[in-house]
């Protein structure tokens, strides 16, 4: 079932807009395999635990790997890492990570800081050479995998679990014990590119889809929720167990977790002594679990939490496609909210509006990374972007906002990003943008900016369909860019490479203005302004003096093709085309010009237009 939203028209007149409800994208795509079975054992008074992990690795690819990376994460946090220097290094350092302006890694003492390392390496039962620098192990392979073949890594390793700073670590500011993620030697993304062994700085993910198989052992005290499902239920108790059977207590102090994850790219967990554990099924969706701190401050917030997540599943599942995991976990943890597989860590002490909105933030990065997993070190616009704007209108409508324009804080961010002078390309890198406030606003809004600003472009019952059929064509792969804007170009039959280039790969900015209005004739004459380089189509609305409106339509020439009316209440003409390398438009229409109230310029506010101000002719004003 589709749903509709309104976006208001603000000027004189309220119209509505309908919303129903770089390429890979061919016969050469493929993507490698991983298949890890890991075994750990945590020392929940020290924060120190080892492991045992097999990893069979399948080369899919069409070239010989002489060599593997893998990611060590919890290396970065340990004073002089590449993650500490960045913190000191930076003007706008995450508030997060510092205290009183200084790194708090810089500050860790050596029972604080987080490590990984491996003890053993061997590969079809044969020893391997490795340096491990920084958060990445380099290993020199014993002998090549062929393109096709298939190879087994053993790997033991240990490590220690640092404290809280940045999304991993133990004793949260809210008291979780463990928030495991990051947390194993995770083997890094291949593809048509080449090796994405990134060291991790301060930003996000990229990792190889395949299957899981984790068992933990720690004390029996200590309730797991996270990725995956449970295979023992009925031996670990804590909520999981078949309802009406009678666990029997363990001897000694630990139990064993065992769950499997089929096609992830990451495995999350986080366990606490003090943990509630709700479980509410979705009708024709997976189980929702809630794994939350006994305290008697959140306790209803949380509980409320529990029907609007299960509402927000529905919207996503609607929206973008189905759901396709049969449970999802929302656990108190972390230093903020960061997605998982079927999983997400949010920090649970805030208010209710804030709590939802984390929740269905990070709700929705289950479609946006973890089933449609794009490098968010190269695309993180992708990722944080996409997310940004279906968990607007998740939040529009599951929190019955009621907003006209649920995206008018991602435009407003975005005219402060510009206005601000330190934005970047969005295909910068996530780790060299210059400063943490560009990032987050070229990611986050306007990312957002880019899928609402595209609905106006070919329309927004085609972007909802780009939106259904980019998530049908490319779940469980990794799309790029390319592949998104291929997707909207079958769904509009328009041109679009102009889009995206102009606005992921420049800084140009979108300006248009209204240079002239004269009489012509007896009618008016108007002349348009292109003052900005990003082009544009444009939507023109006229009011008359006795009521009446009309719409006029500029389609972009290159785009090779029209938007259907998004007004359809009101008249439009459909103007001949606009080239871009002319910097003015003009165009005559029969009303007189005496007859003519007002002239705006996309009367929606989808286009982000840096000066508005010139969108708007009054004839009293001239």
């Amino acid at each position: 079932m589709k749903r509709r939203y309104t976006i208001l028209l603000v000027f004189l007149v309220a119209m509505v807009l309908g919303f129903p409800g770089y390429s890979q994208g061919n016969t050469g795509y493929w993507q490698q395999e991983v298949d890890y079975t890991m075994k750990v054992d945590m020392d929940v008074d020290t924060y120190r635990y080892t492991g045992d992990q097999t990893l069979v690795y399948t080369n899919n690819s069409p070239d010989d790997l002489t060599r593997v990376y893998y990611h060590m994460y919890f290396n970065a946090f340990q004073p002089g890492s590449e993650m500490d220097i960045r913190l000191q290094s930076i003007s706008d350092p995450d508030k997060r990570m510092v205290v009183d302006g200084k790194s708090r890694i810089a500050a860790l003492a050596p029972n604080e800081i987080g490590f990984l390392k491996p003890l053993s390496l061997t590969q079809d039962g044969k020893a391997v050479s490795y340096n491990l620098e920084g958060t990445v192990l380099v290993v020199a392979l014993d002998h090549p995998i062929v393109s096709g073949a298939s190879s087994t890594f053993v790997m033991s390793f240990e490590g220690q679990v640092p404290l809280q700073i940045r999304r991993s670590g133990r004793d949260n500011k809210e008291g979780v014990a463990l928030s495991m993620s990051q947390w194993y030697p995770k083997m890094a993304e291949y593809d048509f590119e080449g090796w994405h062994a990134d060291p991790y700085i301060a930003r996000e993910f990229h990792g190889v889809w395949g299957n899981f198989d984790v068992s933990i052992t720690l004390d029996k005290r200590y309730t797991i929720g996270g990725t995956g499902y449970l295979q023992n239920p009925d031996e670990i108790g804590h909520g999981y167990e078949t309802p009406g059977t009678k666990i029997k207590k363990a001897k000694g102090k630990t139990l064993t977790w065992h769950f499997k994850a089929p096609m992830v790219h990451d495995f999350m967990w986080a366990a606490d002594p003090d943990y509630i554990h709700d479980i509410l099924p979705v009708e024709n969706g997976p189980t929702l679990h809630f794994f939350y701190k006994n305290k008697p401050e959140i306790l209803e917030n949380w509980k409320n939490l529990q029907p609007k997540t299960a509402e927000a599943m529905r919207f996503f599942s609607e929206n973008i496609g189905p759901y396709p995991y049969k449970q999802y976990s929302v656990v108190q943890g972390g230093d903020g909210g960061m997605e998982y597989a079927m999983s997400t860590l949010i920090t649970g002490e805030r208010t209710f509006p804030s709590l939802v909105g984390v929740t269905i933030h990070e709700l929705a990065h289950s479609w946006f990374q973890h089933l449609l997993a794009t490098n968010e070190a190269k695309h993180e616009w992708m990722d944080e972007g996409f997310t940004s704007f279906i968990s607007s209108l998740c939040m529009n409508a599951v929190m019955n906002q009621q907003k006209p324009n649920p995206f008018e804080g991602a435009y407003n961010s975005y005219y402060n990003l510009v206005s601000s002078g330190k934005e970047q390309p969005q295909a910068t890198h996530a780790d060299r943008y210059e400063y943490n406030s560009a990032y987050g606003n070229s990611a986050y809004s306007k990312g957002e900016v880019f899928l609402a600003q595209l609905g106006y472009v070919m329309g927004q019952d085609k972007l909802m369909t780009t939106l259904q059929k980019y998530f049908e064509d490319f779940k469980f792969k990794h799309p790029t860019p390319n592949d998104l804007k291929r997707t909207a170009e079958r769904v509009s039959g328009m041109e679009l490479d102009w889009y995206l280039t102009d606005w992921t790969q420049t800084t140009n900015t979108i300006d248009y203005g209204i240079k002239a209005v004269s009489e012509k004739d007896g009618g008016a004459e108007i002349v348009l302004d292109r003052i900005g380089l990003m082009p544009m189509p444009i939507d023109i609305l006229i009011v008359y003096n006795d009521g009446t409106q009309e719409t006029f339509y500029v389609p972009l020439q290159m785009m090779r093709g029209e938007k259907e009316n998004p007004y359809g209440n009101v008249p439009r003409t459909v103007l001949p085309d606009w080239p871009w390398a002319f910097p003015t438009y003009t165009f005559k229409i029969d009303k007189s010009f005496e007859n003519i109230k007002a002239i705006v310029l996309d009367p929606s506010q989808l286009m982000a237009d840096i000066q508005i101000e010139n969108n708007v002719w009054l004839p009293n004003e001239q």
